[in-house]
């Protein structure tokens, strides 16, 4: 290239900003130091597909109903708060805060086979050894043992056949999974006489969020010393526990002192002893953890958490002891998974003595209702009657308004006729009355002469008329948009139309 050819050397433009300064010291201190506690796990907020909590937003004080129900901690309340169905990771003090019991019955389905086999006039003498049994791919396998065939050494997992030669005696029966799940279902609602947070936890456990609740019994004790005298006259054996969180409520029950009852500061101290098993990891994690010398809660608590997520990286929370361990101590949230919203408007009564005629029961729990409603500004749109009996099964029976309502006397008068086919068993001593659904009743302006409104009078009518005959027996028009005139009126439930809508 000649010198002709060559380009001019063109001075670049002064940058119209300053050159980036050095960073601030106090930036990389504070970046250092969140990044310090990631990896010590005190700044985690669960996988990594979840997003972190809202740590700005304030968290509101809580507030219960009058049958001590928290306000807040539904799952629809806990959606609007940006984590679907959980409650936000909780500091410490949320953490003292919760209160969880954990109601283990180890011999449930063995315990429900002899009551039902007592109901028929089947009964077996004394010290005879009788186990439940299951189809294995090799013959039957024993799923349950009663405590003389325990006390011969026999066990859930091993075959029948192989057992008979050790107890030749040994009565056997087919195992009914289906009924032992139904049994515990239905138990799981009868426990909603303590706490109104109750779920199922395994084939042969409850779980209760009892915050707020114990108070109405007397303290904890008293609590669980109600629920073991009571399951007792149901023929059930029980172990139990209450700790700020549910896997640490777990592992008392099953590993610690019976009724154990365990404080936020005492949480370390009362799990560290407990074995490995107790986080509710499965066979081959467990035995692993063995092999590695780690074989109770405490030695895998002094593992430094960094080692535990590079050595076990797994999906299944039952093989991620880093994992349980968070659930345990209350690092990671693990709410009581109830299957429906507890109702926030309910008043109950409890008898001294079973009766069988819940009618008497009923005014005085319609005006304790109402009183409530009128007070937060709601009205009943769907009632529910529960009647809880000594037997462990609860009746149930329930009425809807067609507009919200919190007259006492009208709601005595949806229930007439329809108690009398509840079956009251041996007698119930805990009744209790909750509107379902409730929607707002702000106060009305009457008529200066004191009458009320001709649509309050229709809509009495059509309740009484429904709950007597049918909500599918009463229907009213209503108008619908169609150019042809025999689809231009559709007739609905009487129940399910507002009259404001005409």
């Amino acid at each position: 290239m000649s010198g002709g050819d060559k380009l001019p050397v063109l001075a670049f433009p002064a940058p119209s900003t300053p050159r980036p300064r050095a960073a601030d010291p106090r930036q990389l201190a504070r970046a250092a130091e969140a990044l310090r506690q990631a990896i010590e796990g005190k700044a985690e907020f669960g996988r990594p597909e979840e997003g972190p909590p809202d740590l700005g937003a304030s968290m509101p004080e809580e507030s219960f109903t009058p049958v001590g129900i928290p306000r807040g901690h539904s799952p629809r309340a806990k959606a609007q708060n940006g984590l679907p169905g959980i409650s936000r990771i909780g500091a410490p003090a949320d953490t003292a805060a919760r209160r969880i019991l954990s109601l283990h019955l180890p011999h449930f389905a063995i315990e429900r086979w002899q009551l039902q086999a007592a109901r028929g006039g089947e009964t077996l003498p004394e010290g005879t050894p009788l186990a439940l049994a299951l189809e294995g791919p090799h013959g039957p396998v024993i799923h349950a043992v009663n405590g003389a065939a325990r006390a011969m050494g026999l066990g859930p997992g091993a075959r029948v056949v192989d057992m008979r030669a050790i107890c030749p005696d040994l009565r056997t029966a087919f195992a009914d999974p289906r009924a032992d799940a139904a049994a515990l279902q239905r138990l799981m609602l009868w426990a909603r006489r303590w706490c109104p947070w109750t779920a199922v936890d395994g084939a042969d456990a409850l779980v209760m969020d009892i915050t707020g609740a114990d108070h109405l019994w007397g303290g904890e004790a008293m609590m669980l010393e109600d629920i073991e005298t009571r399951l007792a006259s149901l023929g059930l054996t029980m172990r139990a526990a209450i700790a700020p969180t549910r896997g640490a409520a777990w592992a008392l029950a099953r590993f610690g002192a019976p009724h154990a009852i365990c404080g936020a500061e005492d949480l370390a101290s009362r799990t560290d002893p407990l074995p490995a098993t107790a986080l509710r990891l499965d066979p081959a994690t467990v035995q692993l953890l063995d092999r590695l010398g780690l074989s109770t809660i405490g030695a895998l608590r002094a593992v430094p958490r960094l080692s535990l997520a590079r050595r076990f990286r797994a999906t299944a929370a039952e093989a991620d002891p880093l994992l349980r361990l968070d659930q345990l101590s209350g690092r990671r949230p693990e709410p009581v998974d109830s299957p429906d919203d507890p109702p926030r408007f309910a008043v109950q009564a409890r008898l001294a003595e079973p009766v069988i005629d819940p009618v008497p029961h009923l005014p005085a729990l319609a005006e304790a209702l109402c009183t409530a409603l009128v007070a937060a500004g709601f009205g009943a749109r769907r009632l529910a009657l529960a009647l809880y009996r000594t037997d462990g099964e609860v009746a149930q029976a329930q009425a809807a308004t067609s507009q919200p309502s919190h007259d006492a006397a009208h709601m005595v008068r949806l229930f007439e006729g329809r108690l009398d086919g509840l079956d009251p068993g041996f007698g119930f001593d805990l009744i209790t009355l909750a509107a379902l659904v409730a929607e707002a009743l702000p106060p009305r302006q009457r008529h200066l002469d004191g009458a009320t409104e001709g649509a309050e009078d229709l809509a009495r009518l059509i309740d009484r008329l429904s709950a007597r005959f049918g909500v599918r027996a009463l229907t009213r028009p209503r108008p619908a948009p169609s150019h042809i005139p025999e689809r231009q009126t559709l007739w609905l439930p009487a129940l399910h139309v507002s009259p404001h809508r005409f």
